[in-house]
């Protein structure tokens, strides 16, 4: 009987042994699961904080682009309009946001901005503004010339002025302004001489000697790169050489930094008469005249492009 009762009192102890075994075990996997629950709990928070963050962040660049200002520009593909992207970044710390409209003409982007189209344009010399004014009664002044392109003279079927031979073709722009910059040019080689003080209005019908009977073709200033194949020699406008991938360093000659033409043919900011002392045009012609833009043109352009400023 006793033993009956020991062995009853031990397997009482076992099972309670046992079930504090498995109480203490229960406890145990409870306080990791709570932790556990906490820790991802607080991850969730910490990205939701961080999306959060991220989203104020997107929205506040997206205010600060809706408060810009715009200003349309229209230009030549290059330089102008890659010296206007170069100065977007500046004209937009002083509160204005750069739309560029490229053109591939000379006539277009003006009437663009004589309708209203364009706040300004920038692919011009003052010669060809006041010619393009008088013929089509337009009122655009300039709001600042910007910087300056050598109009080069470029071998065709030569690679040198010396191999010119008599009645040899020589392709120049045919508008009135760059005509007379061109012929000018061939004056100060030697090639042909103009009648005294024509200057900057003069035309082929001005060359009173031209030794070599050179054959002085008009073209629209766009096509003479592609035509320069075909003819003995072009001289050709700073931006559509620059735009057909010809260098300065390549060209037979290029203007005098010291001649009229370089002293005359700074490339302007364009507008209507009455916007030029606006703030966004004042602002752009800041943009356009600031350190960064000039570093940009003496290194992007190695010489074909000169800084006003």
């Amino acid at each position: 009987m006793k033993k009956r009762v020991l062995g009853a009192a031990v397997l009482a102890a076992a099972l309670a042994a046992g079930a504090l075994t498995a109480c203490s075990g229960t406890a145990k996997e409870t306080t990791a699961a709570e932790t556990a629950a906490g820790t991802s709990a607080e991850t969730t928070a910490a990205g939701a904080d961080a999306q959060t963050t991220e989203a104020g962040s997107e929205a506040a660049d997206t205010t600060a682009a809706a408060n810009l200002q715009k200003i349309i520009v229209g230009a030549s593909p290059a330089p102008h309009a890659e010296i206007l992207n170069a100065a977007k970044e500046v004209l937009a710390s002083k509160g204005y946001e750069l739309e560029i409209v490229e053109y591939t003409d000379y006539v277009q982007p003006n009437n663009a901005l004589d309708t209203g189209d364009l706040d300004a344009n920038y692919f011009q010399h003052k010669p060809y503004l006041d010619s393009f004014n008088a013929q089509n009664g337009t009122k655009l002044v300039s709001a600042g010339a910007i910087h300056y392109e050598p109009f080069g003279i470029y071998g065709g079927k030569v690679s040198s002025l010396d191999e010119l031979q008599d009645k040899a073709a020589v392709l120049v722009p045919n508008d009135v302004s760059n005509e007379a910059r061109a012929l000018l040019l061939l004056e100060a080689q030697g090639l042909i001489k103009l009648k005294e003080g024509v200057g900057l209005e003069a035309t082929r019908n001005d060359i009173v000697e031209n030794p070599k009977n050179l054959e002085i073709v008009e073209m629209e200033a766009a096509q003479l790169p592609r035509s320069l194949p075909d003819a003995d020699i072009a001289v050709i406008n700073g931006n559509y050489a620059i735009e057909a991938g010809l260098k300065v360093s390549d060209a037979l000659a290029t203007e005098d930094s010291q001649s009229l033409a370089a002293t005359t043919y700074g490339n302007i900011v364009a507008v209507k008469e009455g916007e030029e002392n606006s703030d966004a045009i004042k602002a752009l012609v800041e943009a356009l005249t600031s350190p960064e833009v000039k570093q940009f043109m003496e290194e992007r352009y190695e010489g074909a492009v000169v800084p006003l400023f």
